[in-house]
């Protein structure tokens, strides 16, 4: 068992001892995921580049909490969909981005890919 895996069962052991599966339809994953990630915007909010280069200790163990609760957000809603295997999913997603966005045509460039 991989250490995602582990983790995985061990979010699903927390979640079933506090019967919050019930909460857990689709949408409501997807929220938290969005009210989570809020959070972690939250900690550098009004702070300039030089500050966030140098986070207090305080604040960064603020963002680590807030993208650990994405992150449980996220492999719940995986769980969800049936997706077992969140590493390959992201390397497919990547394969397929790379088409979207060629090097040629994205190197450098922001845009969205029907712009490029």
């Amino acid at each position: 068992m991989s250490r995602l895996d582990d983790l995985r069962e061990k979010i699903r052991a927390f979640m079933d001892e506090r019967e919050w599966d019930q909460f857990h339809d689709h949408k409501s994953l997807a929220s938290n995921m969005i009210v989570e990630a809020g959070e972690l915007l939250e900690c550098f909010m009004w702070m300039s580049n030089e500050e966030m280069e140098n986070l207090p200790d305080k604040v960064r163990e603020k963002a680590v909490d807030e993208l650990t609760d994405v992150f449980k957000a996220l492999l719940l809603s995986a769980d969800k969909l049936g997706v077992d295997d969140v590493i390959q999913a992201t390397l497919n997603k990547l394969e397929k981005d790379a088409k979207k966005y060629p090097v040629e045509k994205a190197k450098g460039k922001w845009s969205k890919y029907t712009d490029l």
